[in-house]
């Protein structure tokens, strides 16, 4: 069993730029790592980065009793996901308390986006191919990157197995397939073939369905003498399916490129919140997805002293939103929107000297939104941004800056467009170690960033505004990062803690402008957050045949309104943002089984602006554990798990009046070959 390994890593944030752009066997020559290059613990990037940043990898993955990641990331701290219940509810992602729309998602490393609501449904997403997920709050300190990924709060990256051909093997594979209570059944598959030394590919996919009907507790009131009934969930039944093909190819000593083609398609019910006078008839909404894109990735290290890279994406995404209870003139409301994407990137990287690097990067955007809707704007918006950048790094000191330009250019079919826009957004970060005989670091950022309007904000009928302005956020990181071993029974244990201070302003928010009818969007509102992160992970080594692999997770976060001092719910709490959260995971890892556990847990939190009785979501806590087996066969290695998820069978709620599944079950089948 191996707990414990060295790697060697580029500046400690190039962990996927450069090394990871080809297959093993086809570019070892590759690893010409263009930043300075220091050897280290594995995941001591967590420790040694200069603003937080939290990895889970596929090992600790498989570990935490997840699905989707959007399951995995709700044990990333800081965290708020917003879950609409069962495997097909939407799901956002919040990073201390500054909406979705401020946290950026990539798909190997280059940047996914949704230019109408501004936020990506992450449950779309599957960790059937994924080899980690790594969350950076602040920015992440790399800096040979695309200039739109500094340009967020927060950045979760999506990173996807990589073809990998042992013992001279020319063909490697997984096939798997789970099954569940409520009607789940995913099977899926991924193969790799290597064609030559500087030549493989990858195939992979999934399909998933599953009924969705689940038990949950009915309330015909907030007293507690008021009527119960337990109901089952209804059109709550979901069919994903989803395919992916990859080419990896060596084009020199020096340089390589890949491509990608994702494809995904979605039929899911909306069963809609669980009130009294939600009936099975009013319950039938759909929504139909799907999404194509491709993307490509070049880099060449060109000398000691210089790289480059440049990025490529086109993508196309399709929503029908289909209500047949309206109750309109045509009897149903009918809704499908075409979001096209282009997007180009062109980055440099210098090493001017052995301790320090320069980058700059330049990316174009061109987004459009089609809708089926009389009179709609058809907006187009074109995106500039350019970025300059500097990273030093020591065995003591790791810091970087960031000085980043956009540019917008919007243009409609249908009246007026909104305003154009340019800013200037600064970024530095710096850690250190005071101590050389111990594994202490301090670490501080500062970082002013915004949030554009999205295309609902300013063009959805009746309540768009085309005037709005960007929503702006200061961002300060104040924390340390520790870790040490207790020789070959502890080799390793590692603490973090981080508090933090969010500023918002120009705040996009709905507003009733006449009476309570009438709404629009409006740079209302004002937020003040602070709070504090900390996460604890451990290596324990009973033995060379067991072993013990914890971690936890705690945040502290009070997100207050200060918009308006005269309104009631000034100096309140946040919509949907709990002041205590956490998680814990563990496992005990044998020669005979795998046993894990992991656990959510969150405070109360509230439906409304005010913070009041009537607004209080319960706080909840969710407990999971598993079993897993791997053994040899003559078709390959198989690995067996079964799950038991929510053991307390709490039919708790993230989202009001959208319960979360009860006690359920699920089993895995998976065959590596």
């Amino acid at each position: 069993m191996k707990f414990y390994k060295k790697v060697s890593i580029v500046g400690i944030a190039m962990l996927w730029a450069g090394t990871n752009l080809a297959p093993q066997n086809v570019a070892d020559s590759l690893h010409q790592l263009p930043e300075v290059v220091i050897t280290e613990k594995y995941d001591d990037r967590e420790i040694r980065s200069s603003a937080p940043l939290q990895i889970l990898t596929k090992q600790t993955l498989q570990n935490l009793n997840v699905l989707q990641v959007s399951d995995a990331v709700k044990f990333f701290s800081g965290v708020n996901v917003k879950d609409y219940g069962g495997i097909g509810g939407l799901k956002t992602v919040s990073v201390r308390s500054l909406g979705a729309a401020h946290t950026s998602v990539s798909y190997n490393g280059i940047p996914l986006s949704d230019a109408q609501t501004g936020q990506i449904d992450i449950g779309k997403f599957s960790l059937d191919n994924v080899e980690a997920l790594t969350l950076s709050l602040g920015q992440n300190d790399q800096i040979f990157m695309p200039a739109r990924l500094f340009a967020s709060t927060s950045a979760l990256d999506i990173r996807t197995t990589l073809p990998s051909f042992e013992n001279n093997r020319q063909f490697s594979g997984k096939a798997s397939i789970k099954g569940g209570s409520f009607g789940l059944f995913n099977p899926s598959f991924y193969l790799a073939k290597q064609f030559s030394n500087r030549l493989a590919a990858t195939v992979n996919g999934e399909w998933l369905s599953a009924n969705g009907k689940y038990p949950y507790l009915l309330r015909y009131g907030n007293a507690k003498g008021d009527s119960t009934s337990w109901e089952e969930r209804k059109n709550t039944d979901v069919q994903n399916l989803r395919l992916e093909g990859a080419l990896f190819g060596k084009i020199s000593e020096k340089s390589a490129a890949d491509i990608r083609l994702y494809y995904y398609r979605s039929d899911r019910g909306l069963p809609g919140a669980t009130i009294f006078y939600n009936t099975d008839g009013f319950s039938k909404q759909r929504l139909d997805e799907n999404t194509f894109f491709v993307q490509a990735h070049y880099e060449n290290t060109l000398s000691q002293l210089w790289s480059i890279q440049a990025n490529a994406k086109y993508n196309r995404g399709y929503v029908h939103y289909l209500d047949p209870t309206y109750l309109g003139s045509e009897g149903k409301l009918e809704n499908k929107y075409t979001q096209k994407e282009q997007y180009g990137s062109l980055v440099a990287l210098f090493k001017a000297f052995q301790h320090l690097s320069f980058s700059a990067s330049s990316d174009l955007t061109r987004q459009t939104l089609d809708a089926n809707f009389y009179n709609f704007a058809y907006p187009t918006r074109l995106t500039w941004q350019s970025v300059v950048a500097a990273k030093y790094v020591s065995d003591r000191i790791l810091a970087t800056s960031s000085l980043l330009f956009t540019q917008t250019f919007e243009s409609v079919k249908v009246g007026d467009p909104a305003d154009n826009q340019n800013r200037w957004s600064p970024y530095i970060s710096v850690s250190v170690k005071p101590f050389e005989n111990h594994d202490l670091r301090l670490r501080a950022f500062y970082k002013n960033i915004f949030r554009m309007p999205t295309f609902n904000d300013l063009y959805y009928t009746a309540i768009g505004k085309r005037t709005l302005k960007p929503e702006d956020t200061d961002q300060f990181n104040l924390g340390a990062t520790y870790s040490t071993s207790f020789g070959t029974i502890v080799p390793l244990l590692t603490f973090t803690a981080d508090g933090f201070r969010n500023n918002v302003k120009n705040k996009i928010v709905a507003y009733p402008v006449k009476n309570v009818f009438e709404w629009s969007m409006m740079n209302y509102g004002k937020v003040e957050i602070s709070g504090l992160d900390l996460s604890l992970e451990t290596i324990v080594r009973f033995s060379e045949k067991i072993g013990l692999l914890a971690g936890s997770n705690f945040t502290y976060q009070k997100a207050l309104n200060m918009t308006d001092p005269k309104s009631s719910a000034y100096k309140n709490q946040l919509p949907y943002t709990p002041r205590h959260s956490g998680g814990a995971h563990a496992t005990l890892q044998t020669t005979l089984l795998d046993l894990s556990y992991s656990l959510l847990w969150s405070g109360i939190q509230y439906a409304g602006a005010q913070n009041v009785k009537q607004n209080e979501v319960s706080g909840y806590t969710d407990h999971s554990i598993s079993i897993s087996k791997e053994k040899k066969t003559r078709l390959g290695n198989m690995r067996l798990s079964v799950e038991a998820l929510n053991i307390g069978n709490k039919n708790y709620e993230i989202v009001r009046y959208f319960p979360m599944p009860g006690r359920s079950f699920r089993g895995t089948l998976s065959i590596y070959f």
